[in-house]
């Protein structure tokens, strides 16, 4: 990017023209812009960027044969200096510095979109702390390799656990069945995010199936920094606010949201969803999908209180299936792009 290009991009965000005002008139000493200036410079991460990152980029010359890299790499050198300067900042360099990061996160992402139909994304949300040995992460894995092959975008809160496992299925998409028992099987090694070698085996997979066909985006944040990125993501947006990313997992994957078991963090995300639906945010609403009759019904009876909603005229405009059957889910995405190839006005964002 070139400097007038940079120019440019920093005055494109009122937010942050309003702090820098408001910090010089109340300090009223105009030398001080040269220290915000010096102060966004010093930071570890780039404020002026536009571009998603890469798991490369994060996790830079990491590989399995050399896990003390990942102590220098960009992304720990950005969590470090999250922590150092606290998750909640009151300094307005910090701040602006933060804010500047997001927004241009936030522009990569509409780039992204430029060359990906934003009707065929779907949406995995679930929980961090699922095992890469649970029957649902496999379960999980197969249903997103299918959907990608089938033209679909997957996308996750990019973390571990659930969200691993959608990226998995689009990193293996193409593979044979023989390919994935064999990525699960090393992966398996280190089932939860906490061991040692979680990461390691994830790029063991990465190196031994490298993929450049498919595609998939992963928004994890820093708020979360302890939870690492799944490197199976081939995008990633990683946010320092964790409202913009919560808002952008659950308003990017226009094509239909799938839940699968998870805790509070995805029933969040439930009735979120539910709510812009309900209100027709976007101008038409979208399929809930929920993975895990029993799961849905009795340990966490999201999907019974729903129902129960819609069916009174509580909730309003709710696509909802509940089932553990794969191909059901991939049937109600399948029904749902033939309304919108049928009627395409009907589904133009607003």
């Amino acid at each position: 990017m070139q400097n007038e290009e940079k120019i440019v991009f920093l005055l494109s965000s009122f937010t942050i023209i309003r702090k820098v005002l408001t910090f010089m008139i109340r300090n009223a000493n105009y030398s001080d812009i040269a220290s915000i200036v010096e102060y966004l410079k010093s930071v570890p991460f780039d404020v002026s960027r536009t571009k998603l990152y890469s798991a490369k980029e994060l996790y830079g010359d990491f590989t399995p044969d050399k896990p003390g890299l990942l102590d220098n790499c960009l992304d720990m050198q950005i969590y470090r200096h999250y922590l150092s300067k606290g998750k909640q900042t009151n300094d307005v360099k910090e701040s602006m510095a933060r804010t500047l990061h997001d927004h241009g996160v936030y522009v990569a992402l509409g780039e992204f979109f430029r060359s990906h139909n934003y009707l065929k994304c779907i949406g995995v949300m679930g929980g961090h702390a699922m095992l890469r040995t649970d029957a649902k992460y496999r379960q999980i894995v197969f249903l997103t390799k299918q959907l990608t092959e089938q033209g679909f975008c997957m996308l996750s809160g990019g973390g571990p656990g659930a969200m691993e496992a959608t990226h998995l299925g689009a990193w293996m998409a193409g593979r044979n069945e023989d390919e994935l028992e064999d990525a699960l099987r090393i992966l398996s090694a280190s089932p939860s995010f906490r061991d040692q070698s979680w990461l390691s085996t994830a790029f063991e997979v990465i190196n031994k199936y490298p993929q450049t066909r498919y595609e998939s985006l992963g928004i994890p944040t820093w708020l979360y920094g302890h939870e690492p990125s799944t490197p199976f993501a081939t995008h990633i947006a990683k946010f320092f606010e964790n409202s913009i990313r919560e808002n952008h997992i659950l308003t990017l994957p226009f094509g239909g949201i799938i839940y699968t078991p998870g805790s509070a963090g995805t029933m969040h995300e439930i009735f979120r969803d539910a709510e812009q639906n309900h209100y027709l945010s976007y101008g038409f609403s979208s399929p809930m999908i929920f993975l895990g009759t029993k799961f849905w019904t009795e340990e966490i009876p999201a999907y019974t209180l729903l129902l129960k909603l819609s069916e009174r005229g509580k909730y309003k405009n709710l696509s909802l299936t509940l089932t553990d059957a794969p191909e059901e889910i991939i049937g109600q995405l399948l029904s749902f792009q033939s309304l919108v190839q049928e009627h395409p006005e009907a589904f133009m964002l607003q």
